[in-house]
């Protein structure tokens, strides 16, 4: 939704210039006031304009969401194969599309496109919005000149990828949410119940049990300004670990740990093979060149250990390697299955759909261990809530016993 806007700005000779314009939101009539060599000076909303002020926080507000890019493939892909002109499609879509961020990028692209640009470029110039991958398969298209098939394609990796996801944070959101409520209740036991009880055992006078006292004691030590050295030593730590993940070093460290985590090391492993193998097949089925297509897989691949097993590959078959041979020397990242798939796929010379096989076998391994996790996961989380709260009730309640046999 377009709004005018009333800016004041110094143009380069530091005269003070007034006027109107028109533009999507304030940073963007801001920016485009600078392109023109302007120094914004005051640029708000025109009276009348029906505007609401409009809080943009770079990387959340103005966010585009995978499945958001996932949708926009399968409308666009749908209407290039119905006949309409890469423009119009994007007219439309336009129209259509409810994020207004995602909405201004689109726009942008319509332009450079009709200005003469291609896709591909006018789709690269948006890194944060359609990724290597997206930009390399529609590039692959406009060579071929099956755009329209390409497209579809590029929706089905889109939409599996976004599936994919789903369905590994469904499998974390449950564990997250039982432990932050077991946190929550826990906390207010520990600082309202418990020195309630604190005072009235007090008054009662007597020894009591030693259940009571360290339930008396963790309680006093979570209420007291103790508990918020622990709180910045936890934040401190976590922010320094974020920043070595962040080193090439700290990046393989932490990934290799993914892979040998118990159970959570197998979801991780299966899904980084799914999202590899259905990445390279949708490449090398676009027509992108096998070395540009590794190359490819090994950024968006989303683990380090990976990717660099990826690079192996690539550099081997740049050298004359068949993509079995390299794999057969990383056991621990290419299991037999996607070994001996990729050989028959070369032999056969259907290598692009023995890779999607395998992407689609691995997608239901996941799917079947977020499943038996969330099964395992339930009772146990329901148990252990059941045993925490259980044991900060009989420890209030160990010391009434003693003072009833008092009474009698």
């Amino acid at each position: 939704m377009t709004t005018t806007f009333e800016y004041k700005v110094r143009d380069q000779m530091g005269n003070l210039v007034e006027g109107t314009l028109v533009g999507d939101s304030l940073p963007m009539v801001v920016g485009h006031l600078r392109r023109l060599g302007y120094l914004p000076v005051a640029v708000t909303p025109a009276r009348g304009a029906g505007l609401k002020t409009e809080v943009v926080i770079p990387g959340v507000s103005d966010r585009v969401k995978p499945k958001e890019v996932a949708l926009f493939a399968r409308q666009f892909a749908t209407m290039v194969d119905s006949g309409l002109s890469i423009n119009r499609a994007l007219t439309v879509i336009i129209s259509q599309t409810e994020n207004k961020h995602f909405a201004a990028r689109l726009r942008q692209v319509h332009d450079d496109v009709e200005k003469g640009t291609s896709l591909s470029r006018a789709l690269a110039k948006h890194p944060k919005v359609f990724d290597t991958l997206f930009v390399s398969m529609v590039a692959a298209g406009e060579v071929s000149g099956n755009i329209d098939v390409v497209l579809k394609e590029v929706a089905d990796t889109l939409e599996k990828s976004v599936e994919l996801r789903r369905k590994v944070r469904g499998a974390m959101a449950y564990p997250i949410v039982v432990v932050s409520v077991i946190a929550v209740i826990v906390t207010i036991m520990l600082t309202v119940i418990v020195p309630i009880f604190k005072k009235l055992f007090a008054s009662l006078g007597g020894k009591l049990p030693y259940p009571t006292r360290v339930l008396i004691s963790i309680s006093s030590t979570v209420a007291s300004w103790r508990v918020l050295i622990v709180l910045l030593v936890i934040a401190g730590c976590a922010i320094a670990l974020n920043r070595w993940i962040r080193t090439d070093a700290g990046r393989h460290a932490w990934d290799m740990l993914k892979l040998r985590l118990p159970i959570f090391g197998a979801l991780s492993h299966k899904t980084a093979l799914s999202r590899l193998t259905a990445t390279l097949s949708s490449l090398l089925s676009a027509g992108v060149p096998a070395l540009e297509a590794l190359e490819i897989v090994s950024r968006t691949s989303g683990n380090a250990i990976v990717s660099d097993a990826v690079l192996e590959i690539r550099q081997r078959v740049r050298e004359g390697s068949s993509f079995s041979e390299p794999m057969r020397n990383a056991p621990s990242v290419f299991p037999p299955l996607v070994v001996q798939m990729t050989e028959v796929g070369e032999q056969t010379g259907a290598l692009d759909d023995m890779l999607k096989r395998v992407s689609a076998f691995y997608g239901g391994e996941v799917e079947q261990t977020v499943n038996n996790l969330t099964s395992i996961l339930e009772p146990v989380l329901i148990v252990i809530m059941g045993v925490v709260i259980g044991a900060i009730i009989i420890s209030l309640y160990l010391p009434m016993f003693d003072y009833i046999k008092l009474v009698h």
